[in-house]
């Protein structure tokens, strides 16, 4: 962890007055906050997948997801911040090229399933959002829109959708031609617009 950020928390942590800690808060986001499109995929049905063909038939999925996906990320011009196990944290500068990235994904891993036996094909979900994250290195990042691309990329998409928070789909002009079918779900009890991406 960035050590002024660590510094800043601590303090904030052992202050006694909210005044001094909306202080630090403030300091905080001044010094570490941007706002960002925060993109979260993760790899579908590989609980399944360990149980029946094991570690290393997954590990080698992983690793096959983890190099087919940098390249395209970074060639819409986002960050990996980070592979955990099978799931790809990124953030770009706005949703236009989340959503773009995330469909050149999908197309990728589809063309390569062309290619491979059924238990090696590879197929995600993502979730996109859009907001203020405090980017600390690491690589890590931290936020609201990070825990709500998290929830819906992981827990809420199925295998090749694409789901971005009306905060993120409110950032896509019309021109940009990325079309999206209006969802409601909940999230821990609280109701959250989204849109699955039709693609």
């Amino acid at each position: 962890m960035n050590r002024r950020f660590e510094e800043l928390l601590l303090l904030y942590a052992q202050e006694n007055e909210k005044e001094e800690q909306k202080k630090i808060e403030a300091a905080l986001w001044k010094e570490f906050g941007k706002a960002k499109a925060v993109f979260v995929m993760d790899m579908s049905g590989f609980w399944l997948l360990a149980q029946r063909h094991g570690i290393v038939h997954y590990l080698s999925m992983v690793r096959r997801m983890q190099l087919a996906t940098k390249p395209i990320i970074e060639q819409y011009h986002g960050e990996v911040v980070k592979f955990e196990a099978d799931n790809c944290f990124a953030m770009f500068d706005d949703p236009v090229a989340a959503v773009r990235a995330a469909v050149a994904l999908n197309t990728a891993f589809f063309s390569m399933n062309l290619l491979t036996n059924d238990e090696f094909d590879i197929s995600v979900s993502i979730g996109i959002d859009y907001g203020d994250l405090l980017l600390i290195g690491g690589p890590d990042y931290f936020g609201n829109p990070v825990n709500c691309a998290c929830k819906i990329g992981e827990e809420i998409g199925g295998p090749g959708e694409i789901l971005v928070t009306a905060t993120a789909f409110k950032q896509i002009p019309e021109k940009a031609g990325i079309k999206g079918r209006k969802l409601t779900l909940a999230i821990a009890g609280v109701p959250i617009e989204m849109y699955s991406i039709e693609y």
